[in-house]
C-alpha cells in the first residue's frame, strides 16, 4: 500500500528533541487499544511535582524542545497547571495529550495563561454510542463540549482518532465533525498493535478495502479544504510492505519518562523483557540518554541481524519497531515482521488472514481494566 504523505523523518542531531512525560497510568476510560502496560495498576508510585520539575530542567539543558504531557489521563494530576507554567519558563513548546475528561474551562484558562501551546484531544467516533462503547464509559458529550471550549479559548487543537474496524467506515463523518469543531489538525492513527491492542487485534484490524476507502475520503477532504485543516492518515503497518521508521530510530529523538520515573526510548518499550530501564530518580537524563545500556541497545547497526544488516533500506526504517519484533517473533533484534523481506513476514500475513476470515468467531473486546488480564497471562508474555 502506498504511503499517503503523512510520515515525518527528522534528524535529532544526537539530542532528545521530544520529551514525553507519562504523568500517570490512571485513566477514567477503558480503551481496549491502550498503550499503557498490561499490568498498569502496578505503577502506583508516581513522581512528585518537584521530581517532574527536575526532569524538565535536565531535558531542556540537553536541548529538548517539544514536550508532551500525557498518561493515562494527565488531567488526573492536580499539578498539571503548575508544570505547564514551569515548562513555559524553561522554554518548551508544551502539548497536552488528553481524553478531555477532567478538563474544565477554568483549568483550560489556567493552562493558557501558563503558556500551554497546543492540545491533542482523543475522539473515537462521530457517533455517540460507538464512542461510549469503545471507551467503556459515557463520555461522548463531555468530549464534544470540551472540544468546543478548547477552540473558544483559542488553542490550536489536534483531534486524534484511533482507527479500527469499528469506526473506519465513519471517516467522512468524522472529518465533517472536525470541520464543525474548527480543529486545525486531525490525525487518523490506525491502531498500532501493542499491549492492549495486540490482545484485540483480530477484532480491530480493518480490511485493505476499508483502509483504501478511508484514504479516499481523506484525499477528497484535503483537496476541498486545502490548508484550512491538516489531515494525517497513519497507515497500519500490517498493510504495508516496509515497516515504519519507529520513533525515527531507537533513542534517536524521543525520550519518554514513565509515571514511576523509568526512562524509555518509546512508550511501548516496557514490553521488551530483560532490558533494565534506568530511573530519573537514580541517574541524570544526560547519562540515561548518552550512556545507559538500554538507550544504546538498538542504536546504529551493530545489533542488526540479516536481512537488515545488508539491506540498502536500513537507514530509512532502522529495521522497524523493536517492540513489534519482540511481540511477534520473540526476539527484539529480529527484522520487524511487517517487512516483506523479513523471514517472519508470514506472521503478519496470517494475522491479516485471520481478521478477514468470514468463519472467524468474534470475541468480546478486552477492555483496559484492573484484573482484565490474569497473572498467568502476564507471565506467559514475559
Amino acid at each position: 500500500m502506498p504511503k499517503d504523505g503523512s510520515e515525518l523523518s527528522l534528524d535529532g542531531l544526537g539530542i532528545p528533541m521530544w520529551l514525553t512525560l507519562e504523568m500517570t497510568y490512571r485513566c477514567p476510560l477503558h480503551c481496549p487499544w491502550c498503550s499503557n502496560p498490561l499490568d498498569f495498576d502496578k505503577f502506583k508510585n508516581e513522581l512528585s511535582t518537584e521530581e517532574w520539575k527536575k526532569v524538565l530542567r535536565e531535558g531542556r539543558a540537553m536541548g529538548a524542545l517539544q514536550l508532551g504531557f500525557t498518561g493515562g489521563e494527565p488531567m488526573l494530576r492536580d499539578d498539571i497547571e503548575e508544570l505547564v507554567a514551569y515548562s513555559t519558563e524553561l522554554g518548551y513548546y508544551a502539548n497536552l495529550i488528553t481524553s478531555g475528561i477532567g478538563l474544565t474551562p477554568e483549568r483550560l484558562k489556567t493552562m493558557k495563561d501558563g503558556g500551554l501551546k497546543q492540545i491533542q484531544l482523543s475522539l473515537q467516533s462521530s457517533d455517540r454510542d460507538i464512542t461510549n462503547k469503545l471507551v467503556g464509559a459515557d463520555v461522548y458529550d463531555q468530549k464534544i463540549e470540551i472540544a468546543y471550549e478548547i477552540k473558544r479559548q483559542g488553542f490550536p487543537m489536534v483531534l486524534n482518532v484511533p482507527i479500527c474496524k469499528q469506526n473506519i467506515r465513519q471517516t467522512r463523518d468524522i472529518l465533517k465533525l472536525a470541520e464543525e469543531l474548527g480543529v486545525e489538525y486531525i490525525e487518523f492513527a490506525n491502531i498500532q498493535y501493542y499491549n492492549w491492542a495486540l490482545l484485540n487485534r483480530a477484532e480491530f484490524l480493518p480490511t485493505r478495502e476499508e483502509i483504501e476507502d478511508a484514504e479516499a475520503a481523506v484525499k477528497e477532504t484535503r483537496e476541498r479544504l486545502g490548508k484550512k485543516m491538516e489531515i494525517y492518515f497513519v497507515i497500519p503497518d500490517y498493510f504495508d510492505e516496509r515497516p515504519k521508521a519507529c520513533m525515527n530510530g531507537w533513542g534517536a529523538i524521543h525520550l519518554t519518562i514513565g509515571p514511576d520515573g523509568a526512562a524509555l526510548p518509546c512508550q511501548e518499550a516496557r514490553v521488551i523483557k530483560g532490558l533494565e530501564f534506568p530511573s530519573v530518580l537514580d541517574h541524570s537524563l544526560d547519562w540515561i540518554w548518552n550512556k545507559s545500556p538500554v538507550f544504546n541497545a538498538y542504536r546504529g547497526e551493530d545489533w542488526m541481524k540479516e536481512p537488515c544488516r545488508s539491506c540498502d533500506e536500513k537507514e530509512k526504517d532502522h529495521g522497524g519497531c523493536r517492540c513489534q519484533a519482540l511481540l511477534l517473533t520473540g526476539d527484539a533484534a529480529n527484522t520487524d515482521p511487517v517487512c516483506s523481506k523479513s523471514p517472519f513476514h508470514h506472521l503478519i500475513e496470517s494475522s491479516v488472514a485471520e481478521s478477514i476470515n468470514e468463519h472467524r468467531v468474534e470475541r468480546p473486546l478486552v477492555f483496559r481494566r484492573k484484573g482484565a488480564i490474569t497473572t498467568d497471562f502476564l507471565e506467559t508474555t514475559e
